[in-house]
Order: C-alpha cells, then structure tokens, then sequence
C-alpha cells in the first residue's frame, strides 16, 4: 500500500478492463457477529479481509470467539463470550456499533476505543438502548468512544425505541444481538427517516439466513424472536460500493469495466449504481458473468436522493464535478457523521481544485468548472480517497493525500486502480 500523497493516474487511453472487487465490508461484518454467538460453527466463504474486517475479527476474537484463515475462507467457532477484553474499533462504524450489544452477553469488562476521529462519531443511541436493559456502561457521560461495558453474560431485552436518524448501525447493532436476549428484542424506529434503510433489510435477511426469526411487516419496526442463532454456510457477495469507482471510471474515460459477480438480487446499496450511471450518461449491462459499464462520451449531472445509498455519494459528488450540467445530490444530511463530515470535505476538496460546490442542509449542488491539479485530502476517509482517484482520471497534476485509508474496505486499491488503466483484471 502507498503511504502519503498518490499522484492520482490520468487517463490516457479509454479504459477496458475486468475489475474483480473483494467481498462486501457489510456482508462480511454481519456474517461474523452471527457465527460468533451462533449455536454452531460457520463458514464464510470469500470474506473481505480489509481493515473494517480485520477489526471486527479481532474484536471477536478478544471475546473469546475463534476466527481461523482457511485459504479464502472464515471459520468461525463461537465460545462463551468474557473479558477483560480490549476492543479497538478502528474507524469503523460497524466494529463501534455492532459490537456493544454483543459485548453485553459478555461476562466481564469490555473496554471500547477508535482512532481520533472515532471518538466523535455518534454513540449516544446504541449506549442508551443497552441501558435501558440494565446493562452498565461507563462513558463518562461522553455518549461516545471511549467507553467500557461490564456485562453479566445475560440481557433481559424486550420492546425499545430509539431514534436512528443518525446511522441506521444503531438498528443492526441492536437486531443481530437480540435472538440472544432473554425476551428477544423489538426496535421502533421515532424519528427523521432511517437512513440507509437497504443496510437493514440486509441485517434482517442475514438473520433469516441464520434461522432467526425476525417481523419486519410493520414500517419502522423489527421484532426478533429469542432463540438460537444457526451456524451459517454464507457466500460473501462482492462489495458493489467499492465497484463504484471503478465503474465510475468507463463513464470519465468513454471506456468499459466489467465486474463480474454481480448479484442479480442483492441488499447492498450499491445496487443502485446502474441506475444511477445511467442517468449519468453510462449504459450499464447485467448479464449472467456480472456487469458492464460503458461510457458513452457523454457525462450528465445528476439530481438524486441517495437517502438510502449515501455511501456513493463521494464517487458521484466526483462524477458531478466532472460532468457537463449541474448536480443535486439530495438526502443525504446523515454523511456528516460519518468517518468525515462527507459532506463538508466534498464541497471543501471540490472548490479547492475550481469547481462550484455548495452545500445545502442535506447534500451538495456541484455545478462543474475547469478543475486543476493539486492535493485532494481525503481526511482519513476510505470514500473520499476513491473520489480523488475518479477526478484524477480527467484532472492533470491531481495528488490523493493518504491514499493508504483505502486499506479499510480496499486492501490494495492503488495497485487495483494501476491494473485498471493497464487493461488488467
């Protein structure tokens, strides 16, 4: 992996290349909290090794579960969950909010920590949610990282109701945990609308997937029956947002990039992505092999709601800025508490390098300029990272400060990035 500043690769020729992207960060996450406190064993088959990833089976591990390398496999042997154990979150979002439910079952105290900016990512809701059943937690009435929880190894559950406008991670957390306690668990939603609500439903769908029993038929409302969790057998999808900047790249160059394996039926939010390069200007093909994306020669702004796929944002922010007519990129307020504020770091990178970004109270309106070389910081974000590659593409002398943040989702993204322009696979 490069460290420090990446001289981003302009584009001399159109692209044509096969792009084969790891498995789904959240797909992964999930799988492994399940087969942790499962009744029995599990294999997850092509997992993402990546930082989030690695972070989440460590902290597994910590807790007593046992996640052995199996060529491109996990296995993974669940065990009576104990401290003292130590859990560094990384920046990962998953690891922060996934876990503390799980940490609960524990006997013993599970200390919680992250990177700098970790410590100011939104915790409050999942921290009250746990004490409401009574579980201890020691925060110093931060309601965020750094955090301990001692726990009894049991949890009462039972009916809850949390406001998740913030991250909809509050909600996973709380359901993959609760076939788990005494009385299983219902979470209401009350609040601003969830956002990234296809995250959800693939939380649901991984627990169905483990025999649990879960009632999602009332909007904002999930009842998880209590019970045992079933060992899965789980082929990892690959990760269709960290498809999306090398598809965004046919659509920059007037080139074509075939990623193959792409579910015809999927929860992952960047399911929506050929929808969304299409009215962009791309033609987006699924076929048995996967997908294709073309570039057409023409690039258009788009006006969306990406409310439920924010994480794409950061691509198609790039895209826009490249584009031939304005953008509105709409719904998406909850991306300032994500690794970045995204949001403000977008409309700040954008305008530095001549664009016109503006940002409103829940997105951007990019309206492009002539872009000109210089640093693209990516403020420890793994997204804004990919976005500065797309521009690069197109914007002579464009530099992508530390480019390594991509090891989160992307192990090797630079050399991924070189493979592509080089007619690789």
């Amino acid at each position: 992996m490069t460290d420090g500043s990446w001289p981003a690769p302009l584009a001399s020729d159109p692209v044509d290349a096969v792009v084969e992207v790891p498995g789904s960060k959240s797909l992964t996450n999930r799988g492994l909290v399940l087969a942790a406190i499962a009744a029995a064993p599990s294999v997850l088959r092509r997992p993402l090794r990546a930082r989030d990833t690695v972070l989440m089976a460590d902290a597994l591990r910590s807790l007593g579960a046992v996640v052995d390398d199996d060529g491109d496999d996990w296995h993974v042997y669940p065990s009576m969950l104990a401290g003292p154990a130590d859990v560094d979150c990384g920046l990962a979002g998953t690891v922060m909010r996934f876990l503390p439910p799980v940490a609960a079952l524990a006997t013993g105290v599970v200390r919680f920590d992250g990177d700098p900016r970790a410590r100011e990512r939104p915790m409050g809701t999942i921290l009250a949610a746990l004490r409401t059943f009574g579980v201890e937690i020691d925060d110093g009435g931060r309601e965020a990282l750094p955090f301990a929880i001692d726990g009894t190894g049991s949890v009462a559950g039972g009916d809850l109701t949390v406001d998740a406008s913030a991250s909809s991670q509050f909600v996973s957390g709380l359901l993959l945990a609760g076939a788990r306690y005494e009385k299983g668990l219902t979470v209401r939603h009350d609040g601003k609308p969830l956002p990234s609500q296809p995250h959800v439903d693939m939380t649901v769908a991984t627990l169905r997937e483990a025999g649990v029993e879960v009632d999602d038929s009332e909007v904002d409302t999930w009842r998880v029956e209590p019970g045992p969790i079933g060992g899965l057998d789980f082929d990892v999808e690959p990760d269709l947002s960290s498809a999306a900047p090398f598809l965004a790249a046919a659509l920059v160059t007037g080139g074509a990039v075939r990623v193959p394996g792409w579910p015809r039926s999927t929860t992952q939010a960047g399911a929506r992505l050929p929808e969304l390069l299409t009215l962009m200007g791309g033609e987006c093909q699924l076929d048995p092999g996967g997908i294709v994306v073309r570039g057409t020669g023409r690039l258009d702004g788009l006006d969306a709601d990406l409310h439920d796929v924010g994480e794409l944002t950061p691509v198609l922010a790039a895209l826009a800025a490249l584009a031939g007519s304005p953008s509105h990129l709409r719904g998406v307020a909850h991306l300032r508490g994500h690794e970045t504020d995204r949001l403000a770091a977008l409309a700040s990178e954008l305008n530095r390098l001549g664009s016109d970004v503006v940002e409103t109270d829940d997105g951007l309106v990019i309206r492009p300029r002539p872009l000109h070389g210089g640093v693209f910081r990516t403020y420890a974000d793994h997204r804004l990272a990919q976005a500065g590659a797309v521009l690069g593409l197109a914007v002579p002398g464009l530099e992508v400060d530390d480019v390594a943040t991509t090891a989160k989702t992307l192990p090797d993204f630079p050399a991924m990035w070189l493979r592509m322009l080089e007619g690789g696979g």
